[in-house]
């Protein structure tokens, strides 16, 4: 039986199309522009001359520093995550007391309070810590609201293993240490994935925390680097979105690679 073409839903993709594409564009045809060029131009201009001085002046001004210390505060926050959210979802799945069903309750309250509610005690406790304008003052808070959602997720994850499947470990006399790494961790990897996905883009986009507990140069990221391409004489526009595009490529690059397992693990949050 043919089918007729579904014209509406065509004509609708395309203009979906073009108001995801054209944005897209105007962002990358102004990276390849010098600033000269671009305000004579306009932003729809196609360049007449293509260059990389904008990408290569980024580099060299400042910007490799900035993505060096988004790159440290995302792999350290992405290496506690995994270091600590596991094992605790796998004990709130496994224990049946009340008592680890009011912790994992409690630690879920971090869900409803929001990071800007408590900017100043952070700012306080961070201070006295004396790790004011320190990376390791922006990657422990980080790290500490990424959490109770990275828990959510592999907790929903960890449900879906069967009782089964663990009935026949603990009769082969395995530990629950053996248990936790040869079965869990293999059949939990789509919930790693969407855990490591997240964890890295609340880290690699953090903006709130870098801003109130830093300040100097060397301990700047990539949020924060943006603001230097706005200066009291106007905005180098063709160099920020040069900036923008050198962000993206990071979080890009690990969505592409992991989107099956983020999508998984997503649908497996609720438990069967």
């Amino acid at each position: 039986m043919r089918t007729r073409p579904n014209v509406l839903a065509g004509f609708g993709s395309l203009v979906w199309l073009f108001l995801v594409g054209l944005p897209l564009y105007v962002m990358l045809i102004a990276t390849f522009q010098s600033r000269a060029d671009y305000a004579a131009n306009g932003p729809l201009a196609f360049p007449e001359r293509f260059t990389l001085d904008n990408y290569v002046n980024d580099l060299n001004e400042g910007f490799g520093q900035y993505f060096l210390n988004t790159v440290i505060v995302t792999v350290s926050v992405v290496g506690i995550v995994l270091l600590l959210v596991p094992p605790l979802s796998y004990a709130i799945v496994r224990s049946r007391g009340r008592t680890t069903t009011a912790v994992f309750r409690l630690f879920l309250l971090g869900l409803a309070i929001p990071s800007q509610a408590v900017i100043v005690p952070m700012f306080y406790v961070i201070s006295q810590a004396g790790l004011y304008d320190n990376l390791i003052g922006v990657i422990l808070p980080t790290a500490a609201f990424a959490m109770p959602v990275c828990a959510l997720i592999l907790t929903g994850v960890m449900r879906d293993i069967t009782p089964d499947l663990y009935e026949a470990m603990a009769i082969d006399g395995a530990s629950s240490r053996r248990i936790f790494l040869q079965l869990v961790v293999p059949l939990s990897r789509s919930g790693l994935s969407t855990v490591v996905v997240f964890s890295a883009l609340q880290a690699w986009n953090g903006f709130l925390f870098p801003l109130v507990l830093t300040q100097s140069a060397e301990t700047k990221v990539i949020t924060m680097g943006l603001y230097d391409f706005q200066t009291e004489h106007g905005v180098d526009i063709p160099g920020l979105l040069a900036a923008v595009v050198l962000s993206m490529l990071p979080i890009l690059l690990v969505y592409l690679f992991a989107r099956r397992a983020l999508v998984q693990g997503l649908m497996g949050v609720g438990g069967k």
